[in-house]
């Protein structure tokens, strides 16, 4: 008998009053404790920082902590909730990078949708905080106020909803490549979804060499004199589609080798499956349900199918990505996280398993897979040092 997901969370969420509190760290049993932990012992600590304010790494808890900022508009299978409907999510995001990476994490929730508004809330936030998780912000808002914080922060900052999602999908192209015999440049990709993760994915992508990436919307290939193209995508319509294929997207999906989407349930047929290259991947990560069923990508000729969902194989799941990302850049310090980090974290996720252990229905790791989150960090650190981003 199938669970009541959705009455057994209620039910959790009422008894727990939510999902997180603070923990002390040290236990206040007597007169000598209080004096260390307070007044007047703290009193030696806060002079050290003001000296050197790099001491606060070193008397307080900002260099393992993270905030998880949202705005409540966007949140997944939800859309626009507000700030205060988005706290569940954003606890239960804090919880996993304590599960997972031992990253201590609270949630940020804002009462605002204005960017300047959210930027400067997070920048006075800045003392407290050693990393900055953007999480369900609505397009494109989410890429300018991304951009605008990580000129004027001095901590990483990550929108996982783009980095996350992009680095898993280049982790799962990379172990696709594998069994399909092709090299990454020669890949022919279509992504449907031109939103912040269907761009990042296709900047990471780029990054790995890929040389055709064709972003398609609800009316086809992005190209100029469409009536609803922002910013963003006028930006990466530069450095995709170079070949100008034009058309919807069952026009666009033939001989490609792999078809991603982060777009809209029931989106290809198997039909659209069949015209394309010899065997095609799919990722079809719309949630809860795919742009198309693995079974019915299966009965078009898919030779490897991943979605968003934990039910059926291949599930491209952010938890893969964004532990081991903040835990490597908090152990090192970073200031961000940059391109050379997230294509590093990609290609630890898909070496997490071993080549011989690669199936069509075994791309990516478990996520409960406890060396994911070390492979991801160690390859983060580096990277963080070979392009001078560390701080230590």
């Amino acid at each position: 008998m199938a669970k009541d997901y959705a009455k057994l969370a209620l039910e959790m969420h009422e008894m727990k009053k939510g999902k997180i509190s603070v923990k002390s760290k040290i236990n206040i049993l007597d007169k000598d404790d209080l004096s260390i932990a307070y007044t007047p012992g703290v009193a030696q600590p806060c002079l050290e920082i003001y000296k050197n304010e790099e001491n606060v790494y070193k008397y307080t808890s900002k260099g393992n902590l993270v905030a998880v900022v949202s705005d409540g508009s966007a949140v997944l299978g939800l859309g626009d909730i507000g700030a205060s409907a988005s706290i569940p999510v954003m606890e239960g995001k804090s919880i996993l990078f304590k599960e997972f990476a031992n990253v201590d994490a609270f949630p940020i929730c804002l009462n605002t949708n204005d960017v300047d508004e959210i930027v400067k809330a997070v920048k006075l936030l800045e003392s407290v905080f050693g990393g900055i998780n953007l999480e369900d912000i609505s397009s494109p808002r989410c890429i300018e106020i991304e951009e605008k914080l990580k000129k004027e922060l001095n901590i990483p900052v990550f929108h996982d909803d783009q980095h996350g999602t992009a680095i898993v999908v280049a982790a799962a192209i990379i172990n696709s490549v594998k069994l399909i015999e092709k090299n990454i440049e020669e890949l022919e990709i279509v992504i449907n979804g031109p939103g912040s993760a269907g761009m990042a994915i296709a900047k990471i992508l780029l990054g790995m060499n890929v040389k055709n990436i064709v972003l398609c919307n609800k009316e086809g290939a992005l190209e100029e004199g469409m009536s609803d193209l922002n910013w963003a995508q006028m930006e990466i319509m530069k450095v995709t589609n170079l070949q100008g294929e034009k058309g919807n997207l069952k026009d666009i999906i033939k001989n490609k080798d792999v078809f991603i989407g982060v777009s809209g349930p029931n989106m290809v047929t198997s039909e659209m499956v069949k015209t394309m290259a010899k065997k095609p991947v799919i990722l079809a990560m719309a949630n809860p349900t795919p742009e198309i069923m693995p079974d019915e990508a299966n009965a078009g000729g898919a030779f490897i199918v991943g979605t968003g969902r934990s039910d059926f194989p291949n599930q491209v799941n952010n938890v893969l990505a964004f532990p081991g990302v903040f835990r490597g850049a908090l152990d090192i310090r970073a200031r961000e996280i940059n391109e050379e980090m997230k294509i590093a974290a990609a290609y630890a996720i898909a070496n997490s398993i071993s080549e011989k252990d690669i199936t069509p229905t075994h791309i990516l790791p478990n996520p409960f897979n406890k060396n994911v989150v070390k492979n991801v960090s160690e390859a983060v650190k580096k990277a963080a040092i070979k392009t001078g981003v560390n701080r230590i």
